[in-house]
């Protein structure tokens, strides 16, 4: 494995090239979600919110992670794919509990949401932190 913790002998897939996956399928879920709340969730007006919430969350934080993961390819420190993970994180519990609320889950979810948005704050202040070098 290299210094950057880009390679991984045998497996074909890089690590940088797996944070490029999962940030494309959450802005795959993004635009999804999105769409269906705009043209299958008419009817019910909070659900529609809180699923447009958790899109555009999910969407901003999915280019953000691609963004942070372009930055880690030039630093040579695996410190760096801190940010992708902390912003991927961060829309798994913010939007993803978003979404179970509009689809019925118990209000007691809620209280994760909030810890998404400390996720997504978390991978924000690394970048300023870090000068997206992932170096501290």
């Amino acid at each position: 494995m290299s210094a950057t913790g880009n390679g991984d002998a045998g497996s074909g897939v890089t690590k940088d090239a797996l944070w490029v996956r999962l940030a494309a399928a959450s802005g795959l879920i993004s635009v999804a979600t999105g769409a269906f709340a705009t043209h299958g969730m008419a009817a019910h007006p909070a659900a529609q919110e809180l699923l447009r919430t958790g899109a555009q969350y999910e969407g901003l934080h999915a280019l953000a992670a691609l963004a942070a993961v372009a930055l880690a390819r030039g630093s040579g420190g695996r410190s760096a794919l801190v940010a992708p993970a902390l912003f991927l994180g961060g829309s798994v519990l913010f939007s993803g509990s978003l979404y179970a609320l509009a689809f019925g889950a118990p209000r007691l979810l809620g209280v994760i949401t909030p810890l998404g948005g400390l996720g997504f704050m978390a991978g924000w202040a690394w970048l300023i932190w870090t000068g997206g070098k992932g170096r501290a």
